[in-house]
């Protein structure tokens, strides 16, 4: 689109939130008399900190060009999701900054609930810093993802460098690793303040020289979807088709699910009856 298709799609997107937010949600009072649905602009205007001519001058569509600060003061006073914050700043021409500091990651029930309706698909869910935050029957079948192994008991970039069993259980392990790295890394540039992905990298470089070298690559990101074979210590060789789902209210969380192909899937079935 263009300048001024961008500004006007940007003008409907901030109506579009304003309208949808109570002002209890933000600790307005409500009034009796208020006729405007959700909020007033002066009020947004007034919890982002800016002027309410320059802040109606954005919904109207006309020409003006938000810097990033009243950018991300926008998106705290309408509280918008990461998703949200992304498409604002896509709207306003601007490129996304880093983030200082990442949210808990939270899942939820329904969630969980998806991941073990998958069974006997292997599932899982990580997060921004490629930690498994929740998993399926399945998926601990397969990975032995709740298996301690400090101090990153639960992060994929950890196993996939430091255990040997996944190490010799996946085949092409080099190019899934050199796939993951990348991804890490992208996910890594929007956190540049978070200690806890430093903690982690300086950790990877102590115990691993392959992370180190392909750290040095700066390969671009790409995707992991495709055909997956490992060699299980117990259930053997199997066979996956894999696929990443993003989370649309949330790009730093991705569901990862491995569909087995028929040989794989009958050994998988049984396996997890008797282990019931």
């Amino acid at each position: 689109m263009n300048d001024s298709e961008r500004r006007l799609a940007l003008g409907s997107f901030l109506r579009n939130l304003r309208s949808s937010i109570s002002p209890r949600d933000v600790g307005l009072p409500t009034g009796s008399r208020r006729r405007t649905r959700g909020l007033r602009r002066e009020e947004v205007a007034q919890l982002a900190s800016i002027g309410p001519s320059w802040y109606t001058r954005l919904e109207q569509g006309r020409d003006s060009s938000p810097s990033v600060s009243v950018l991300e003061s926008l998106a705290s006073a309408l509280k918008l999701t990461p998703n949200e914050r992304r498409h604002l700043f896509l709207l306003s021409g601007e490129s996304l900054p880093p983030q200082l500091n990442g949210a808990e990651e939270i899942i939820s029930p329904s969630v969980q609930m998806m991941l073990d309706e998958l069974n006997p698909n292997p599932a899982y869910v990580i997060g921004r810093k490629l930690d498994f935050l929740a998993w399926n029957r399945a998926a601990e079948a397969v990975f032995t993802i709740s298996e301690p192994s400090p101090p990153h008991d639960y992060n994929l970039m950890w196993r996939q460098f430091t255990d040997p069993v996944w190490r010799e259980g996946l085949e092409n392990w080099e190019y899934v690793s050199q796939r993951i790295v990348a991804e890490f890394r992208t996910s890594r540039a929007r956190y540049l303040q978070d200690v806890s992905f430093k903690r982690l990298i300086d950790d990877l470089k102590r115990e691993s020289t392959d992370f180190v070298r392909m750290w040095q690559h700066h390969e671009a990101s790409s995707t992991l979807d495709g055909y997956k074979k490992l060699c299980h210590p117990t259930l053997g060789a199997m066979e996956f088709e894999h696929i990443t789902l993003q989370f649309p209210n949330d790009p730093d969380r991705k569901i990862m699910i491995y569909m087995p192909h028929t040989a794989t899937k009958s050994r998988l079935e049984n396996y997890l009856i008797l282990s019931i």
